[in-house]
């Protein structure tokens, strides 16, 4: 099945060291069973806007003061209202900004193509879905550009650390590491870095001829960094590796400072705690204030409930306009995460951010279960609205809202993937309200 997409469509700018790298990765007697084969599709054109995204983060002006619209803006939010299908249908572009409604998932979820522009050419059209870790699906459409720019992003982040990535050809740059039972998985490499390798592994044992093969696999490519959340991080912990990389990016869910420390402490290198999102890519890098905004073509707002901008220092939710992906314009798009804004001269800083917690449940034989693994076996019901609950006594109870989905059905789903002693409540309801978290745990993170 690997075969139906050449390597040469993959990777357009594969150089001959690459395709080794490549190899390498793929045939590497300590390798992972790969799930599936993936290519960056970056042309030499796209490679260029890259670069020079990577130019202009370094050079352009950022930040903006409370209640200040940056410059850039108006001329984004006049194309929202011409060329974007969604906001079109708004009518007449209001004069103040703060007018413009807000945005939510659910508006993504619903109709993804109507946030495309009507001018942007579909031949480089990207299509994923994701649930995130909220168990809300979502289809993003994407670009490959889009997708490189997110070295840019990190290598921003890094920077503030004093790092300077300096992964070349014939070395592994980056190995994005996951924990689940059922993972995408796939070698490749950065073009950005002369074909430096890259792969996308899970650490689950499933996915290996045998546990200590993980860690064979990881020494033998010694990369300079790992991204991952904090899920893997903690299984990568346990691993016994006599390699050190120079630094851990962990992006999805809230890194907590105990499990931060004790990754510092075990690999002896930074642990960057970088706000990301799908919708958006690198949004922010935790440092000693808060988190600092990475893009420069992101204006960041905290917006109370009813929708009005917060003053310095009030609590609020996080809510997001512009971003790096030409697919998807983003105006007032909230992100059901929460932080104050406080500004160090023109500099915004997210103060006691509070995104996504790494929920983390227990199957019946004690093990550990993946949100995303939860998603995934409940994916060919057709729910609206649900929540899973995992008790101290390791009981889960399922709350649906209003469907025609068989209990029993969803029951032997969920305990297909926690096992069969599973205790498994299902609970059909009226309403679970407009905004729900879909996990949640009384047991331990």
């Amino acid at each position: 099945m690997f075969d139906a997409v050449t390597d040469e469509q993959r990777y357009p700018t594969l150089t001959e060291p690459g395709r080794q790298m490549l190899t390498w990765l793929r045939e590497h007697p300590h390798a992972p069973r790969y799930t599936a084969r993936c290519g960056n599709r970056l042309t030499h054109e796209g490679l260029q806007h890259v670069r020079a995204f990577d130019a202009e983060l370094k050079s352009a002006p950022r930040g903006w003061t409370h209640l200040q619209i940056p410059t850039w803006l108006a001329d984004y939010v006049a194309r929202c209202f011409a060329d974007v299908p969604f906001y079109r249908d708004y009518g007449a572009m209001p004069a103040d900004f703060f007018a413009i409604p807000t945005t939510d998932r659910d508006d993504l979820s619903r109709a993804p193509w109507a946030f495309v522009p009507d001018s942007q050419p579909l031949d480089d059209l990207i299509v994923h879905a994701t649930s995130g870790t909220t168990g809300h699906p979502l289809v993003i459409p994407s670009h490959p550009v889009a997708g490189a720019c997110y070295l840019p992003l990190l290598k921003l982040a890094l920077a503030q650390f004093g790092i300077t990535l300096r992964a070349r050809r014939g070395t592994v740059a980056c190995i994005l590491v996951g924990y689940q039972k059922r993972a995408y998985t796939y070698a490749s490499v950065t073009p950005e870095m002369d074909d430096a390798g890259f792969a996308k592994i899970n650490l689950h044992p499933d996915d290996w001829r045998a546990p200590a093969e993980r860690a064979r696999f990881l020494d033998a490519c010694n990369p300079e960094i790992y991204t991952g959340d904090p899920i893997a991080f903690a299984e990568l912990a346990r691993l016994s590796l006599t390699t050190r990389p120079r630094a851990l990016l962990s992006t999805a869910m809230v890194l907590l400072p105990g499990l931060r420390d004790e990754l510092q402490a075990r690999f002896n290198c930074p642990v960057l705690d970088i706000y990301s999102m799908n919708e958006t890519g690198p949004i922010a890098v935790g440092v000693a204030e808060g988190h600092a905004i990475l893009q420069h073509r992101l204006y960041v707002e905290i917006l109370a409930e009813d929708g009005t901008p917060c003053a310095p220092g009030t609590r609020g939710e996080i809510t997001l306009t512009g971003g790096i992906n030409p697919f998807w314009f983003l105006l007032r798009y909230r992100t059901n995460d929460y932080a104050s804004l406080e500004f160090h001269g023109n500099q915004p800083i997210l103060v006691g951010l509070h995104g996504r917690p790494p929920i983390v449940f227990r199957g019946a034989r004690g093990e550990t279960i993946n949100t995303l693994d939860v998603t995934a076996a409940l994916k060919k019901f057709a729910l609206p609205q649900f929540t899973l609950h995992q008790f101290a006594d390791g009981a889960l109870r399922l709350r649906v809202r209003g469907t025609r989905a068989d209990a029993e059905k969803l029951r032997d789903a969920l305990r297909a993937l926690f096992g069969a002693a599973q205790v498994v409540n299902v609970e059909v309801v009226d309403d679970l309200g407009d905004k729900v978290m879909h996990y949640t745990s009384d047991l331990a993170r």
